[in-house]
């Protein structure tokens, strides 16, 4: 017998910033369930919670479970929605377990038929909420936020995918598993059309730079697709790809999403854009769903401090002093870019300093920064 965590009803009033609601080139028309599904895993689901949802009917919520329940919860809904189907022509006699499941099935504008549980069946999925991440990344952003939408800008880029960080990286330098490095995840390939990148150099983790890489590739998927949505998927799906998209099934999204059955065109693909749109709404009004924050402050510049003349005992202690801070212990949240930065050195020359044959840190590690 399935059983699912009970969610808490939530009221949330989502006001649109006025930057978003303006530029009718980033439209959610169509979109706009799973824009509601990716606000909820940004704000009202935690680290700790797996939703368990349709994989194409996303915002067709079943229930959530944690990482010790999950398999058992998938395997009791996949059970249940295959009684249903078996018992459509009686639902008075679904259990009590079905028939909940089947008022979710019509709160999403769905008719329950043979055909829909059977896709049903083979497309449940499970996301993990990020609503700590998220809000880390909402203060993280008041580093940065500023200038890369003034890049975005002189770019001919919409100001508001200066946010697209949120979505990729929390504003933060990291790297994925599939080896997309930085705030803006840049692959290597990609990276290398609009970047310097070698065993030296690795242009990707310098924020500036990299949004300026950004918003040269966002414009050039803009003239090739001419279209904003599109021009957005195609930074997480390609250019190519949206193409061939395009050219099958029109510039609509929402219809590319419906029809197009892209070899790698996935999950991850058909809500990039939603992503970015729900991500772009509650960083206008994130007060209403975490609190009032401090965002960081824009990074300062290096600070360069002036030999002073000393006695001999302050000489003494000043060289001690020296050689105190010549190490530094990483700090959680730390990149090699903003430990450069704070000593007043480069990526290379802390990538030589340390013997690193790349520029990924971690928190704990000595490092040589003189």
């Amino acid at each position: 017998m399935i059983r699912f965590r009970a969610l808490p009803v939530v009221v949330l009033f989502s006001l649109v910033s006025s930057a978003f609601a303006a530029n009718p080139e980033l439209s959610n028309a169509g979109l706009e369930q799973r824009v509601d599904f990716w606000k909820k895993v940004y704000t009202q689901y935690g680290e700790n919670d797996l939703i368990i949802h349709d994989v194409f009917h996303v915002n067709l919520i079943y229930g959530v479970a944690s990482d010790d329940d999950v398999t058992t919860r998938v395997a009791d809904l996949k059970t249940t929605l295959r009684e249903m189907r078996a018992a459509i022509g009686t639902p008075d006699a679904f259990s009590p377990e079905a028939k909940q499941i089947a008022e979710s099935i019509a709160a999403q504008g769905l008719q329950l038929t043979d055909a829909l549980l059977a896709d049903l069946v083979d497309g449940v999925h499970t996301q993990r909420g990020i609503k700590e991440r998220f809000r880390d990344g909402i203060v993280r952003s008041g580093r940065h936020v500023d200038e890369f939408r003034e890049t975005l800008k002189k770019s001919g880029v919409p100001e508001e995918l200066a946010l697209l960080p949120l979505v990729e990286s929390s504003f933060e330098n990291v790297r994925s598993k599939a080896g997309a490095v930085g705030m803006w995840q840049f692959t290597r390939g990609t990276g290398r059309l609009y970047l310097k990148i070698n065993n030296k150099v690795d242009e990707r983790l310098d924020p500036s730079k990299a949004t300026s890489a950004a918003a040269r590739l966002l414009r050039d998927n803009y003239n090739a697709l001419g279209s904003w949505p599109l021009a957005i998927t195609a930074y997480n799906h390609g250019q190519a790809g949206m193409r061939r998209a395009q050219q099958a099934h029109g510039s609509d999204l929402t219809t590319i999403i419906k029809e197009y059955r892209g070899p790698v065109f996935g999950y991850a693909s058909m809500n990039f854009y939603s992503e970015f749109l729900a991500a772009v709404e509650v960083y206008g009004t994130y007060a209403t769903y975490f609190g009032e924050l401090a965002l960081d402050k824009p990074n300062a510049p290096p600070v360069k401090i002036a030999a002073a003349t000393k006695a001999p005992a302050a000489q003494a202690k000043a060289k001690t002093t020296t050689a105190a801070t010549s190490k530094y212990q990483v700090k959680k949240g730390d990149t090699l870019w903003e430990v450069a930065q704070r000593f007043g050195t480069s990526i290379r020359s802390l990538m030589e300093l340390n013997k690193l044959n790349e520029s990924a840190i971690y928190a704990g590690q000595i490092l040589l920064v003189k």
